[in-house]
């Protein structure tokens, strides 16, 4: 029997240099075929691209054929990743999307380089000035329906560029966001937003089992205890929700709604969330 690499149709990846700083990222890329609407395609970008890409455009494949019966049509998604094969790069996300200030942590292992966060606002960067303009050159977009997706550290991205750079995106989807991190420092960005350019809407979600309890499995873990005493430092879900019910109605046209995911870790949820990211990003009727 002859076996053969299996690539998902339709999509492609290249590798992008930052023109202002910064090691280069893969950017990994789906674009429907034929023509664009008048508008242009509606974009969905997420980060942790290795990772998100190949739930995001399963998603849309399966759903876009069937508009009437999912409410998704087609459009393009790129995903922000970086040049290996592994699903992680665990040291360049943590300076990517962790917000400022800059700070240095011990390596992940002996012998490495300290680990460091701060560099959202290159990353915004990267998106403002290279990301958008060559996808640009590819196919056209529509500009008022483009999506920033990310979970965990990639959430708590999301909702640095909703606050510090709002006409990037018309939604922001935030999937079990750190906003404990560093003391809940992200809250401070949320008291001094920017006000939006035009009304936007903002997801924010977890797990069922990143609040108070373990899932199920969890509790035999020889690690539950100390992964319990975590939880309760992290409260993903009560400051998840309490953000939302903040920001929802602002009085310059920020809607923000609230989800959980049953059954869902904070590992597990990421299909879950990507696939409702997909829905809100190509929705038919809105």
């Amino acid at each position: 029997m002859t076996t053969n690499p299996y690539f998902m149709p339709g999509t492609c990846f290249f590798d992008i240099n930052p023109s202002k700083s910064g090691e280069p990222h893969r950017i990994f890329l789906s674009i429907p075929k034929g023509e664009p609407p008048a508008e242009g395609w509606p974009l969905l970008v997420l980060t942790d691209g290795n990772a998100t890409f190949p739930f995001a455009v399963a998603s849309l494949m399966t759903q876009a054929f069937y508009p009437t019966g999912t409410n998704v049509g087609w459009g393009v998604i790129a995903a922000i990743g970086y040049p290996t094969d592994e699903p992680y790069d665990a040291f360049r996300r943590a300076w990517d999307l962790g917000p400022p200030p800059v700070k240095t942590y011990p390596p992940y292992f002996e012998g490495g380089p300290p680990v460091r966060i701060g560099g959202t606002g290159e990353l915004l960067d990267m998106i403002t000035d290279d990301l958008l303009p060559k996808i640009s050159e590819m196919t056209m977009l529509d500009p008022a329906r483009r999506t920033l997706f990310g979970h965990s550290f990639g959430g708590l991205f999301t909702l640095y560029g909703l606050f510090e750079r709002p006409e990037l995106f018309s939604n922001w989807v935030a999937a079990s966001p750190t906003i404990y991190w560093e003391g809940s420092e992200i809250l401070n960005n949320e008291a001094g937003r920017k006000p939006l350019p035009a009304p936007a809407y903002v997801h924010m979600s977890a797990g069922e089992y990143e609040g108070d309890d373990l899932a199920p499995f969890q509790t035999l873990n020889d690690d539950a205890e100390k992964r319990l005493e975590k939880k309760k430092q992290e409260q993903t879900v009560r400051l998840a929700q309490e953000m939302t019910t903040r920001l929802n109605g602002t009085a310059d046209g920020l809607r923000a709604q609230f989800e959980i995911y049953p059954g869902e870790t904070h590992m597990s949820v990421l299909g879950a969330a990507v696939n409702r990211a997909v829905g809100i990003a190509f929705a038919v009727r809105r």
